[in-house]
């Protein structure tokens, strides 16, 4: 819970099993003070190692609270971490229950299906975070990501471009691609994107409105592509990347990175067409079939 609104956040996960119990013990780490507000990380896991209790008075610790000076009732800030199973052959599963986290499979293959899947979770939905399970994201930076959501903005971005970033956290394929998608939808929707990072915050009546579709590697940009045409307000704030635990499924292989490259730049394709084809103010589901550039040959 922060400032009264409850937080879930989505871990789309692929044999993860090095790394995925050191990223949701941060998550269930992070503690709010009761008297003053402030977020303590590590010391929260530290006086309340269980963290599937019966009750929201269960979850409760009395710590120190290095803001304020007092020793005063602690609530963690995550309510609660889905973990999607996307096909995992090792014990990413039954390690992110062991760690108190709500798990879902989804045997279809795809970054999008595995985010798709975790919001179909029957769980409370308010706020939603989505995080990698690699240990790439820092996730005591958790508050500077939820923050401006409670100042008007509908869609926050991590951005790792305006953040440190680890000595190898990133391959030049990486940074490479990420700097030619985000130009080109500078170019074409005038506003400043510098990264298409898959650490963001978001409510859950905004997703919906942005009716997500993408099941592959085009879910990130569909949700910035689809909040810049809904004028929805988009905002950046650094953060800090770390080099992840394990090799990377998209840029560790040739086929990752040209699978990457040609779902984001397509799915930004895609969803410029049919801007600029919709007459309507109000925009239109998108088939997960349709080839706008078939289309526009046929035209």
């Amino acid at each position: 819970m922060y400032k009264q609104r409850s937080i879930t956040v989505i871990i789309p996960a692929l044999n993860e099993e090095p790394s995925i119990a050191s990223v949701i013990n941060e998550l269930f780490a992070l503690g709010v003070c009761s008297g003053c507000g402030h977020v303590d990380s590590e010391q929260f896991l530290k006086g309340n190692l269980t963290h599937s209790p019966s009750s929201p008075a269960d979850k409760v610790a009395e710590l120190f609270c290095t803001s304020c000076k007092h020793k005063t009732s602690h609530l963690p800030l995550v309510d609660t971490v889905v973990v999607c199973d996307n096909g995992s052959i090792d014990e990413t599963a039954t390690i992110s229950r062991n760690c108190g986290a709500v798990v879902v499979q989804e045997p279809e293959k795809g970054y999008g299906a595995a985010c798709l899947a975790a919001l179909r979770a029957p769980v409370d939905k308010d706020l939603i975070v989505f995080v990698d399970g690699d240990h790439s994201v820092v996730c005591s930076e958790l508050p500077d990501l939820l923050d401006p959501l409670f100042s008007g903005a509908d869609l926050v971005i991590g951005s790792r471009t305006l953040g440190a970033c680890e000595s190898g956290a990133l391959t030049f394929p990486q940074k490479l691609g990420n700097r030619f998608a985000s130009s080109l939808m500078r170019l074409i929707w005038k506003q400043r994107i510098t990264d298409l990072g898959p650490f963001r915050a978001v409510s859950q009546q905004t997703l919906d409105e942005l009716q997500m579709q993408d099941r592959q590697f085009g879910w990130t940009v569909e949700m910035q592509v689809r909040a810049l045409q809904l004028n929805k307000q988009l905002v950046e704030i650094p953060v800090t990347t770390r080099k992840r635990i394990g090799q990377s499924k998209i840029s560790g292989t040739i086929r990752g990175v040209i699978g990457a490259s040609k779902g984001i730049l397509g799915t930004i394709v895609k969803l410029y067409w049919r801007e600029l084809s919709s007459k309507n103010t109000v925009l239109p589901k998108i088939s997960a079939d349709s080839d706008p550039i078939h289309a526009m040959r046929k035209k």
